[in-house]
């Protein structure tokens, strides 16, 4: 994901995000570090925290109660050294009886210039039930489907 620096065309932007988009699908902390500054300023909905040893440790328990967990982005905007990506991702909720949840949100990204490594992320998501119960119907991301050919439109709003 480094190897793609600002400033940004629309391919390359595009490029970006899928390489962020595939780096969280690992659920590896350890490797989607590496896609972010040594200070990177991250907010996550209501959570604010900088540097390298917070990220993997706000990572971690994300995903220790986010099981099943598959996510989608989508370039919205860019400039420069800029990009806004839409997002949508399913998971299985440790802490609410394993009910299947989906997050819809915008997040905005800053990119260092020399190391193409993001130096600010900024999340806003909000969490859905999926099925009357938390059942996971009307999943989108089911196992064997391919994040990025699922097709997301108005009648999914």
């Amino acid at each position: 994901m480094a190897d793609i620096k600002p400033p940004f065309t629309k391919e390359s932007a595009h490029l970006k995000v899928k390489a962020a988009q595939n780096m969280w699908n690992t659920q590896d902390p350890s490797k989607v570090v590496n896609g972010y500054t040594p200070t990177c300023i991250w907010r996550n909905r209501t959570t604010f925290f900088s540097g390298s040893e917070a990220i993997i440790k706000f990572l971690t328990a994300k995903w220790k109660r986010e099981k099943s967990y598959r996510l989608r982005k989508e370039l919205f905007a860019f400039w420069e050294d800029r990009i806004a990506v839409q997002f949508w991702y399913e998971f299985q909720d440790a802490d609410d009886g394993m009910k299947w949840k989906r997050c819809y949100g915008l997040e905005d990204w800053t990119f260092d210039r020399e190391s193409g490594k993001m130096r600010k992320r900024m999340m806003s998501g909000n969490d859905m039930l999926l099925g009357s119960d938390g059942n996971g119907e009307g999943r989108w991301f089911v196992d064997g489907v391919d994040v990025n050919e699922v097709h997301i439109g108005p009648e999914h709003w």
